[in-house]
């Protein structure tokens, strides 16, 4: 398959399509820091989604102003049109012209608003000892399986929910996000895929 991976500089998933034999490429405004430059196209990522070349599209839509772990900031001033600018630029991908697309994005109101997302997984169902509360809106693709334990059908997928990073003194119990922030990833390293989702979307969705 043609293969867009929108919204990514890290290459993880482009890398897992490319493993299988797809035509993969990540899009992004940012310079690719996966290490194929040659698989990866610096610019707008609506252009190349509307460009009816590719067969598959997994996006990652930019969710700082989406996300509901911002919510304190919910009503700052600007927030509203930054928030209606990222609605209208999850939708655009959304309604690309594209057989199967993928969103990705953590918790927040483009569903219902877009659309409701169809499956809510976390990196520790697909081998990746991490929490991470992550919705899919899915078109013309199925759910991801995953396999809390071993039989006869299936191998398991799961491995042991993390303990958390750290607890606040109100109790807050912080995980993934927190404790990347905290070594001086930011945003950016928050974003980045987990390996065995990219695994995981590249063996069943191929």
């Amino acid at each position: 398959m043609k293969v867009l991976i929108a919204c990514e500089e890290s290459q993880v998933i482009c890398s897992a399509f490319r493993a299988r034999g797809h035509d993969a490429y990540s899009c992004d405004l940012k310079q690719c820091s996966g290490g194929f430059p040659e698989f990866h196209i610096q610019g707008d990522a609506l252009r190349e989604a509307y460009s009816e070349k590719y067969d598959l599209m997994i996006a990652h839509p930019p969710c700082t102003y989406l996300s509901y772990a911002g919510t304190s900031h919910w009503n700052d001033p600007g927030r509203l049109w930054a928030r209606l600018d990222a609605l209208k630029f999850f939708a655009a991908l959304w309604l690309a012209p594209i057989e199967k697309i993928c969103l990705e994005n953590p918790k927040g109101c483009a569903s219902p608003t877009i659309a409701k997302y169809d499956q809510e997984i976390q990196p520790h169902y697909f081998g990746d000892a991490s929490l991470k509360t992550t919705w899919l809106w899915l078109k013309n693709l199925p759910m991801l399986l995953h396999f809390e334990q071993l039989d006869l059908f299936s191998d398991k997928t799961h491995v042991n929910k993390p303990d958390p990073i750290y607890v606040s003194e109100s109790g807050k119990r912080l995980y993934f996000s927190e404790s990347i922030s905290g070594n001086g990833g930011g945003s950016e390293a928050r974003s980045k895929s987990f390996t065995g989702i990219a695994k995981a979307m590249a063996a069943q969705w191929s």
